[in-house]
């Protein structure tokens, strides 16, 4: 009987906590996509499923036209250049826990460096002979990383990668035809970045 009860409460906690994400509301008091009260830097609102320019803020994706990324009125129709961006809660959360109702960025640290957001990029383009492709993996630079002409450091040494976006390095690179034209000396994997 102890059992029973101890599961039924368990149960009944689970519910009450599934209703609270369909409802929009973590029990955190984050505000999800489900909620429909979510927009973008221009005010439009976000829904679940991909929207007119291809992205999927729930899933952290993108998959569309390269011209569509910067999500411009009206989304541009052709474009020589496919895009797909996979990204990570740091780099672009799926909900909004500051309560300004737009996608929260850096997991809650001050900025990117440190947060251990991290962004996929496969690019595509033209037909038969003149198709090509390009993928790259970026990183936010941990806390205790330096960058000396373009390149970021380990606090140890290692070479990350490039500099981009200030606080970002690239990891790794490959084109189509070239294989991997960049692999960090640190690897290329993601775990090592988590703050």
């Amino acid at each position: 009987m102890k059992k029973f009860f101890v599961f039924t409460i368990c149960a009944l906690i689970v519910l009450a906590m599934a209703a609270a994400v369909f409802a929009g509301k973590k029990e955190s008091g984050c505000t999800t996509i489900q909620s429909g009260t979510l927009v973008d830097i221009a005010g439009n609102p976000i829904s679940p499923g991909y929207d007119k320019w291809g992205y999927n803020y729930q899933a952290h994706m993108f998959n569309g036209l390269y011209g569509n990324v910067s999500r411009p009125n009206p989304p541009v129709a052709e474009d020589d250049t496919n895009l797909q961006m996979k990204w990570n809660d740091a780099w672009l959360s799926n909900m909004s826990c500051d309560g300004d109702n737009k996608l929260d960025r850096h997991n809650g640290f001050p900025a990117y460096i440190g947060s251990g957001a991290w962004l996929t990029n496969h690019m595509s383009g033209g037909k038969g002979k003149d198709h090509w492709t390009y993928f790259v993996k970026i990183v936010a630079a941990p806390a205790d990383a330096t960058v000396e002409d373009g390149i970021w450091y380990a606090a140890d040494g290692t070479e990350i990668g490039a500099e981009i976006w200030i606080a970002f390095a690239i990891i790794q690179e490959v084109e189509s035809g070239a294989g991997a034209t960049y692999v960090s000396p640190a690897g290329p994997g993601f775990g090592k970045y988590k703050p």
